[in-house]
């Protein structure tokens, strides 16, 4: 099997003048998806479908090793041109049979992450399913033009919870064999597949206020290619972070450790979320692995200086299959640094190392080490609504 992406562009748009090649974050709006589908595992290779030469120019630009530019025709680029008669000219030009997967996503879903490719393309070798398109839950009372509602009992309306499944088509990604989309001369067809997506991942830039309300409410650094999206894992440094740097010793050569107990319970609360946790530190310690267990951490790594190098954090990011910013880290000393420039939320406690508290983006928090400050991230940064 080969997978291939295809991205239809065009120069013109009524609703957002040249829209794929306009500003979002920082970059034009094509970059992004072409990003995802450049890092996707999946992915062999991508075409974006284009009409002009200012977006060829753009595009080329970013060197995306994966890239190709196809050259569409006049007549399937006008306004009235749907994206099925693009796609068929690709298809019809190009050598393609049953063995090529073809990954058909829009340069509008400027979230959509590599993972998301991937996780899609595995579902479509399930016997099934011969197409796959990507959605979100939907979670709301539908009314006809009828003053009918659609999809519940007027008289007896269910709570959110109770509501039968629906799902939203956000526009993403839709994904069929060569053959199969030149046969039916659609993108998808026969028995369809759902990849679900989150909301915030689901937002089209269509219209002015969709460009308005994404950069406002989900923004993303035009430094890196990481969105500030939903925390998945939250990592905790121990000595400085969940203790307050001392050690301390009794007559008899003890040590001890002082942790709070309202760290404890933030991390009950990031469980009860569903948001997996771990702990890293430089030390080997007795203590730190019963204060561990004690929290009921899915991850305790020791004697890691490094914390971000590939056996620490990045390995764990790759077998979770989550993307980097989907990462919260909080740390107090230097070997923290790397990891805190790289993941998507990150914080100190007001003690921190001054180096630490310089760090691009970093939330200095009101509390020290070992006096809350743990708690204080994740109820006010991590699971604050």
């Amino acid at each position: 099997m080969k997978n291939i992406g295809f991205v239809p562009l065009r120069i013109g748009s009524k609703s957002i003048p040249k829209k794929n090649i306009k500003l979002w974050n920082g970059k034009p709006l094509l970059f992004w998806v072409c990003y995802a589908l450049e890092k996707s595992k999946s992915i062999h290779e991508f075409y974006v479908a284009s009409d002009s030469k200012e977006i060829d120019e753009i595009f080329s630009s970013f060197g995306f090793k994966k890239g190709r530019i196809f050259s569409r025709s006049p007549i399937n680029a006008k306004d009235t041109s749907s994206s099925e008669s693009v796609l068929l000219e690709f298809l019809k030009s190009m050598n393609f049979n049953d063995d090529h997967v073809i990954c058909f996503c829009q340069s509008t879903s400027p979230y959509l992450e590599s993972q998301d490719i991937d996780k899609a393309i595995e579902l479509l070798k399930k016997p099934e399913y011969d197409s796959i398109l990507s959605v979100t839950k939907f979670f709301r009372f539908i009314w006809g033009a009828e003053g009918i509602p659609i999809n519940y009992n007027l008289y007896n309306r269910p709570r959110r919870q109770e509501m039968g499944e629906f799902f939203l088509e956000n526009g993403a990604i839709y994904i069929s064999n060569a053959n199969r989309i030149l046969s039916s001369k659609n993108r998808i067809s026969g028995k369809v597949g759902y990849h679900i997506m989150d909301d915030e991942d689901s937002i089209e830039l269509d219209e002015p206020n969709d460009w308005l309300f994404s950069e406002q409410t989900f923004p993303k650094d035009s430094s890196s290619t990481h969105f500030s999206k939903k925390t998945k894992l939250f990592i905790s440094d121990i000595d400085g972070t969940l203790t307050d740097g001392g050690m301390y010793y009794s007559q008899n050569g003890e040590v001890y450790k002082k942790f709070n107990t309202r760290d404890g319970m933030g991390f009950e609360l990031l469980r009860k979320n569903g948001i997996k946790t771990a702990l890293i530190t430089s030390e080997d310690s007795k203590i730190n692995k019963e204060r561990a267990q004690k929290l009921s951490v899915d991850f305790l790594y020791q004697k890691k200086r490094n914390k971000l190098k590939a056996d620490v954090i990045l390995e764990l990011v790759d077998e979770l299959n989550l993307n980097i910013n989907e990462v919260a880290y909080i740390g107090d000393d230097i070997n923290c640094i790397e990891a805190l420039q790289k993941v998507g939320k990150k914080a100190c406690p007001s003690d921190a190392n001054t180096k630490v508290k310089a760090v691009e983006g970093i939330i200095v928090l009101s509390k020290k080490g070992g006096e809350g400050c743990v708690r204080e991230f994740i109820d006010d940064h991590i699971l604050a609504r």
